[in-house]
Order: structure tokens, then sequence, then C-alpha cells
């Protein structure tokens, strides 16, 4: 790939995606893939006004013979050391950088069970931590190709071929492959803003979720203080921007806990924990999911659902035209950060208290208490349809028609 491409790249992630502020601390998280271009990031964080990053290495394979050969205390326990990081964290709000490349079937048959334990106990310890830096700093989600990915995604290639094709596909997906992606991503980031004041105007209460072709049947509630939000974010307290996802296109809400009827089915594979869960459907009542049915890793999803008390109940709606740019390149990644940038989706467990107005205003106890969903977990699926059309109940009782035939109707 070629160098002044990806450097570009590099600089979009530190600019527009965390906009590191000056005398900042920056943290990449990565796996020792793509070395170059960790080294390039790391550079485009210094010019960008870093005064420190850190990289905290994860390597699939090493959590693999974590699960295998470590006791459950030891999996489950959270070392003085990591919780005194994580301390330092909620103090320097350092701006977060998580670049995923993992093998999508890397972590298949691993005890599923003791994982999901060790992690039970874990989040007891590190969950006040992560509630103290709630929306209080920068943070972005972005991809480098990874060999056994790219694998994934193109297995008639080599090797070096698949890699290469997965970078052209990360770049494009991502806005990142012409001469200015910084401005491309501000223009583009614009246009979601619209998206959401359009929405916001409207005064929405419920949305109701059809398609013929899946067999989806489905609504849910939304609360009256809740916003549809989509690209850039800002610091409640500071006048900084940041892009929490590249690549993204969704507008996105928070449901109300505790409110949502009926079944959805799912329309592309969902990456979770190191394995595939293929064509599955859940059913709710009551805001919970109380059937789920998979062709494929049924046990992963049921395990999934019973993480903690909030993991069977719904945190993000969001709103993705079919006709995507990532729905539209025909390449399914196997991995959601671009897969539901092709598709309107859900999400399970945590809602986001960001989505709420005035969300500075409130704890997050008090957050909770209006109906942000409380979880452990946040994990996207996939439902969008060439023939999905979702309808808007507005405050007065109107309706409105949001998607028609999987695109957005206005």
């Amino acid at each position: 790939m070629d160098r002044e491409i990806l450097r570009r790249y590099a600089r979009l992630i530190a600019r527009s995606g965390v906009n590191i502020q000056q005398g900042q601390y920056a943290v990449i998280r990565t796996a020792p893939e793509q070395l170059d271009f960790v080294e390039m990031l790391a550079e485009e964080c210094y010019l960008a006004g870093a005064a420190k990053v850190l990289i905290e290495w994860r390597y699939q394979p090493f959590t693999r013979l974590d699960i295998q050969y470590q006791s459950d205390e030891v999996l489950g326990r959270v070392e003085s050391w990591e919780e005194e990081n994580m301390k330092k964290k909620t103090e320097l709000l350092p701006a977060n950088i998580y670049l995923c490349s993992e093998d999508p079937d890397g972590l298949a048959g691993i005890d599923q069970d003791k994982w999901a334990r060790a992690q039970q106990a874990r989040y007891q310890i590190t969950r006040p931590y992560s509630d103290a830096m709630e929306n209080k700093y920068q943070w972005c989600v972005a991809a480098v190709a990874g060999a056994k990915w790219a694998k994934k995604v193109f297995p008639a290639l080599d090797e070096a071929q698949a890699v290469e094709k997965l970078w052209q596909a990360i770049l494009s997906c991502a806005r990142a492959d012409g001469e200015d992606p910084i401005g491309d991503w501000k223009t583009h980031s614009d246009n979601l803003r619209r998206r959401c004041q359009w929405l916001n105007a409207l005064n929405l209460r419920r949305l109701i979720y059809k398609s013929a072709s899946t067999g989806t049947d489905f609504s849910v509630g939304l609360m009256p203080q809740m916003l549809f939000c989509g690209g850039a974010e800002k610091l409640p307290d500071k006048d900084v921007w940041y892009n929490a996802n590249i690549p993204s296109e969704e507008v996105f809400t928070t449901p109300k806990s505790g409110d949502a009827e009926g079944v959805v089915y799912s329309t592309m594979p969902l990456s979770y924990r190191g394995v595939l869960i293929e064509n599955f459907s859940l059913r709710f009542e009551n805001g919970r999911v109380v059937e789920a049915h998979a062709g494929k890793n049924e046990e992963a999803l049921k395990l999934m659902l019973a993480m903690d008390e909030g993991a069977s109940m719904l945190g993000e709606c969001a709103l993705v035209p079919y006709k995507s740019p990532i729905r539209e390149s025909g390449i399914l990644f196997y991995n959601t950060l671009f897969d539901e940038n092709a598709s309107c989706h859900l999400a399970l467990g945590m809602g986001y208290s960001s989505c709420l107005k005035d969300f500075d205003q409130y704890s997050p106890e008090e957050a909770r208490a209006l109906g942000v969903n409380d979880s452990m977990i946040h994990e996207d699926f996939m439902i969008g349809a060439p023939d999905l059309s979702i309808t808007g109940i507005t405050e007065d009782g109107q309706t409105v028609e949001i998607f028609k035939n999987g695109d957005w109707a206005v």
C-alpha cells in the first residue's frame, strides 16, 4: 500500500478521529501487525500536539492461550497495576485509539463460558473507572489490515494480495483514499448531522420496523429526552469534536430500556468474541429477548444474552441506508466496525447516555433511571434489508415515514 495514502489515513485518525489536543496524552491499542502504520500513527499523534503516546498491545493468539491455560481466578483478576493504570486514565483523560485487525475466527473453539465468567468478574472492578470517564474523553475505532482477517475476506487471494486488497477496502470505506480525507470527513459529518437535525425536530417516541423479505416485525420506544446523533461528537465541557468510528455511515440513538416488542432477523453475520453467529433471530417481549435462535453458534448467542441483566435488552438503534458505500462495495468484512455501516442495525446491551439532551447534566445512575440501558456488553447486529421500512410515531401521535425500501424516505 502506498505510504503517502497510509500517512493521510494516520493523520485522519489523529486529527479528525480523536482530534488530539495540545499537550494531551494518547493511547493506541493495537495488535503487533502493521507496525509501520502504528509508527506512522504515533508520529501523527505527536505532530497533532500529543505530549506522550502510549502503545497498549493486544494479540489474539495470546488471549487464546490465556483462556486455555489460566485458572478462572487468574483470568478474572484485575491486577493492582492494572487498576492503578485505569485510575490514572480517569485523571489524564487521554485520547484513545483502538485499531482492529483481528481474525474473525481467531477464538473459535475456546471455552466461552470460562471467558464469560472472567469478563464478568473483571467488570465488577473496572466499571467504576469506565463510569468516571464516560463522555469525558475522545476515542476512535479504526482498522488496519490483519493477514488472517484479509484471508477471511478474500480467501481466493494469496496472503500478500489479500492484505493489499483489504487495505484498499478499508481506506475506500473510511474516505481516506483521496487527497483530502480530513476535508472529506468534515463534509460527510455535516451531512449526517443534518439528518439528525431533521429527526430530532420530529419529537419521535417510537420506531416501527418491518421487512417482509426477512420477517422482521418489531417496534421500540424512545425516551422524551433522547436525541439522534451522527457524525462528529463534541465533548460537553470543551469545544473539542471527534469521530468515534472511522468509517461511519450511521445516525443512531439510544432506545428506552424495557420497551421493545416483536421479532428481528439478522441479515449479516455477527462476529462476537472470535466466533461468527449467523442467521439468527431475536424475539422481544417487554423490552427483553425471550427467544433466540441461530443457524450457527447459537450457544454463543445465548451466552451473550446472559452476560448480565441488561444484555438481553437494547442499547442502540442505528439508521444506515441500504445503499451505503460499504454495502455497495460488495464486501462482507466479518467485522462489526464495517458491516454495521452497511446496514441498519440494533445493539444489545449498554446504551449511550450521550444520546440524551443535556447529557452532561446526568450522572450514569441518573441516565439509567431515565431509560438508558445498563450492561457490560454493547454488541451491534445488522437487520437492514432492501425492503426494510421504518415508521416513526411522534409525541402527538402522528406517523412519519423514516425509511422506505431500505433507504431514507426523505
